[in-house]
């Protein structure tokens, strides 16, 4: 197994694939340009991406292209399969609680840069509409919508396809947003290590997956301060604050990244008391939590 490393979409890219080292290699590049172009096109942090002149039109139509429509027609169902959970709109929220650059820059400042504000709640997402004939969307006025994560795994599996027309077998993993194709030779499954949220350094299990998407969130990585309130990166949508949630992580085995990871980020947020009746929303959904003790919670899939 051929193996490239690279930063991209705020967190690192790791690409692996199995064949004639030059035909990796060539797929490597085809898949490190893809994921560049994507990005450019779902970031919120540049002016110029189709998101941010999707979040300027809102109140009006806007005719989207087809990349930028499938993620928000697949958004736009697995906000309703979360119970509205997963909450595209929560742009406002992310930007008042000091997520308003890229992490990477986020990281950098002084917590006393980060001025407090007031929750910011989610815009109307249940209000989007699409026109399918002009592959159009219409977004409510008032409502901005962060695609980050779930376009982050809708990049990754799209680029495991274009890496598997040069390999045998392949994987992309985009900062826990992995996608799989194929099987690595003579093994029947994918050896992933499930790694502690309470010390990166260790890990708890190792699962074993077929072909298809992991999706790993978790309230430990991305972090900052802001005034002298410690903040991660997933917001509750029903109160437009950091979660306030009994787990540390949760990773999700699904056919697709998007549905991965949207559920990884959805059962997060709904900790012990909701996960259950939100994961049974989805027959192909797997799922295994960590706690604050390091205990595992959900699927019968771990293997120590």
């Amino acid at each position: 197994m051929e193996f490239t490393e690279f930063r991209a979409m705020n967190t690192q890219i790791v690409l692996a694939g199995e064949g004639i080292p030059a035909r990796v290699a060539e797929g490597f590049a085809f898949a490190r340009a893809l994921i560049a172009k994507r990005e450019a096109q779902f970031t919120r942090f540049q002016d110029t991406s189709e998101l941010s002149q999707l979040n300027r039109a809102a109140g009006e139509w806007f005719n989207a292209s087809p990349e930028l429509f499938d993620v928000l027609q697949q958004a736009y169902e697995l906000h309703f399969q979360t119970q509205g959970l997963f909450d595209p709109a929560i742009l406002a929220a992310l930007e008042n609680v000091g997520y308003d650059a890229s992490m990477d820059v986020v990281r950098t400042r002084a917590a006393s840069t980060n001025a407090l504000f007031p929750p910011g709640m989610p815009g109307n997402f249940r209000a989007l509409s699409f026109h399918e004939a002009q592959r159009a969307v219409w977004l409510p006025t008032g409502t901005r919508v962060d695609l980050g994560g779930i376009a982050k795994g809708w990049i990754a599996e799209e680029a495991a396809h274009v890496l598997a027309e040069f390999t045998t077998a392949c994987a992309v993993n985009a900062g826990g947003d992995m996608f799989a194709v194929g099987l690595p030779e003579n093994e029947t499954a994918w050896e992933i290590e499930l790694e502690d949220p309470r010390d990166s350094e260790q890990t708890l299990a190792l699962l074993r997956v077929p072909p298809g998407a992991v999706a790993t969130s978790s309230i430990t990585k991305r972090k900052w301060k802001q005034g002298a309130q410690e903040r991660h990166h997933l917001i509750d949508p029903r109160t437009g604050l950091p979660a306030a949630t009994d787990w540390l992580s949760v990773t999700v085995i699904a056919p697709h990244a998007t549905v991965a990871e949207v559920f990884a980020k959805a059962l997060l947020i709904a900790g012990s008391r909701e996960a259950l009746a939100i994961a049974a929303e989805r027959s192909d959904v797997e799922f295994i939590a960590v706690d604050e003790e390091g205990r595992l919670w959900g699927s019968e899939l771990v293997q120590h």
